[in-house]
């Protein structure tokens, strides 16, 4: 293929490669062209200049709008690979860029979601969410609650008393967040019912939107990023299978079938669920990697049985500098070539990489006489908390599988590597037990009337106007990943490393006499967990024999924790098993006898 056709088959593409930026803007101008079409190797245009470190092209990129937001097949964003080239000008143009589509996007999205559920019937459920961690300690810890839901119109209103977990304990309070669409505009309120406050944001769709430059991001942010290690965190779909759950004594003959809040439910399991997290740290200078390292390093890493592979590519030592953003010297014809096979070959810095994957299972009952409807609405319920709450976010993503057909009355998933959450939903209508505003109404489809009072902040209460609340504000990244790999945060201003136990909270990490005490209340309820699971009697310290090597007292006593765990599994399980290959054999002798 000649580099003419390549050209004319990648215009855009083209230009970037070459840094053309000039001839690229008036091509753009035209309006013509697909900005977010993928080259043969997965990357946009915009990719592709921030990987090869083309400050000029990605600025006319993103002055005509290019998608600040994507990815590349590999599951790295623009401002992740902006990061990697370790330019400061570049990774405040794309995190500026990205942050203000991220508000322009919210702001006409909010206001479409409520249109969209207007024209949905109304109805009244309740969400209880139950927590599980089948590690002793922290399951003991683990709360649950019950996220009721009213829905009037383009109205939606979501009462939570769960609010998070700070310095070893679950954070309890009562807000409301209520949602109301009128028109072209939505306003956003969270109704703090123990301090009687009231906070709101107004959105409005306007043709006229704010210049970007209100998005520009401080010195501080961005030295963060560039002395952080780069992280991403998902699903791997690829491998995800569901299979029917069986039932009864003898299970090989019978598909499990489970009642849930009075809905018969078919069971079944999701395998092969697979959480995967990549670090890259090619941009670190070696003390900010040795850092990096120690700041992250809890007990809780040595012990979560996580699977971590380090991969390095390298360019080759043919005396190009290790700046280079095309280190193995691709020429363009072979990089748009998609009947080339580069290999290990690639563009940008040389790739320095940690992987950590873990494999899941998920159940989930589902029923196909259920009175709501999953994709009309609660989907869009799920889609208005998953902006700012890191546990809907992992919600939709699973929900939105190809999943088997039927209502998920009820579903468990794993949120952390550590923490499952099992999501029921119950009292539909509030046919079970009496919800004020709500007035159920009885025929052949069931369904409810909502008054509007219901989404009224309650009189008395302090209105603080179009202020922007931290709760109101939207996540930078998915929680998710820090709470895994105990990371800077990325959202925004802040340089702090955080715990595993402050990242489910979003938290401020504690520092001098308040680390030693998280610490030490950590240590004893370690201890007390190992007291119980071993027999040990109440009085006296635990002895732990602990060889000479790098693991610190608190790894060790996590380490045993996890095995006494383990062990108690494995036993239930071995019995399980040996107790339906004797009623196996015995269902096979009766068989013979007759």
């Amino acid at each position: 293929m000649t580099s003419k056709t390549l050209a004319e088959e990648f215009p855009i593409h083209w230009l970037v490669w070459h840094n053309d930026y000039e001839n690229l803007d008036r091509e753009l101008a035209k309006k013509t062209h697909d900005k977010e079409l993928l080259d043969p190797r997965g990357r946009a245009p915009l990719q592709l200049a921030v990987t090869l470190g083309h400050i000029e092209s990605a600025r006319v990129l993103l002055r005509h709008g290019a998608d600040a937001n994507s990815e590349n097949l590999k599951y790295w964003s623009v401002l992740h690979e902006s990061v990697s080239t370790g330019d400061p000008e570049l990774v405040q143009m794309v995190l500026q860029h990205r942050d203000y589509q991220r508000y322009t996007k919210r702001t006409v999205g909010v206001p479409e979601l409520l249109q969209k559920l207007k024209e949905s019937p109304d109805f009244y459920v309740e969400m209880k969410w139950e927590f599980a961690s089948w590690v002793p300690l922290i399951s003991r810890m683990c709360p649950s609650d019950t996220y009721r839901v009213w829905k009037c119109g383009s109205n939606v209103r979501i009462d939570t008393t769960l609010l998070g977990f700070d310095n070893m304990n679950w954070q309890r309070g009562s807000r409301s967040y209520i949602f109301k669409g009128e028109g072209d505009k939505a306003t956003v309120m969270e109704i703090d019912h123990d301090q009687r406050e009231v906070y709101s944001e107004t959105m409005r769709i306007s043709p006229s939107m704010p210049d970007s430059s209100i998005m520009r991001p401080s010195e501080a942010a961005i030295a963060a990023r560039l002395t952080s290690p780069i992280v991403t965190t998902y699903i791997d779909t690829d491998k995800i299978s569901f299979e029917r759950n069986k039932a009864g004594i003898w299970g090989w003959r019978n598909d499990k079938i489970e009642s849930v809040n009075g809905y018969e439910c078919k069971v079944f399991s999701a395998s092969n669920v697979e959480l995967v997290t990549k670090t890259r740290t090619e941009h670190l200078t070696q003390q900010d990697k040795e850092k990096s390292k120690r700041n992250n390093k809890t007990p809780l890493e040595s012990f979560l049985g996580v699977a971590e592979e380090h991969t390095k590519t390298q360019a080759a030592t043919n005396g190009i500098s290790s700046v280079s953003y095309n280190p193995c010297s691709i020429t363009p014809e072979e990089y748009f070539n998609k009947l080339i096979n580069l290999e290990e070959r690639d563009i940008g810095r040389p790739i320095e990489q940690a992987t950590k994957t873990q494999k899941f299972k998920a159940t989930l009952w589902l029923c196909e006489t259920f009175p709501l409807s999953l994709q009309e609405q609660v989907v869009p319920i799920i889609d208005l908390m998953a902006a700012s709450n890191a546990h809907f976010k992992k919600l939709r993503d699973f929900i939105t599988l190809q999943i088997p057909a039927g209502f998920p009355a009820k579903i468990e998933i794993p949120l952390f590597h550590v923490l499952n959450a099992r999501i029921t939903f119950g009292n539909i209508f509030a046919m079970e037990s009496s919800v004020d505003g709500v007035s159920y109404i009885e025929d052949e489809e069931c369904s409810c009337v909502v008054d509007d009072s219901c989404f009224n902040p309650p009189p008395g209460y302090g209105r603080l106007g179009d202020a922007h609340h931290s709760r109101l504000r939207d996540e930078d990244d998915e929680l998710l990943q820090f709470a895994i790999q105990q990371s800077l945060m990325e959202a925004g201003t802040e340089n702090d490393q955080v715990t595993f136990w402050e990242a489910l909270n979003k938290t401020t990490p504690p520092t001098g006499q308040a680390r030693e005490e998280e610490e030490r209340l950590l240590q004893r309820a370690i201890a007390e967990s190992l007291r119980q699971n071993c027999g040990l009697e109440q009085s006296g310290p635990v002895e732990i024999s602990q060889p000479r090597s790098t693991l610190t007292n608190e790894e060790v006593q996590l380490r045993l924790a996890l095995e006494l765990s383990q062990k108690e599994s494995e036993e239930s399980v071995r019995r399980r098993k040996e107790e339906e290959e004797q009623l196996e054999a015995i269902l096979r002798l009766s068989l013979t006898d007759k």
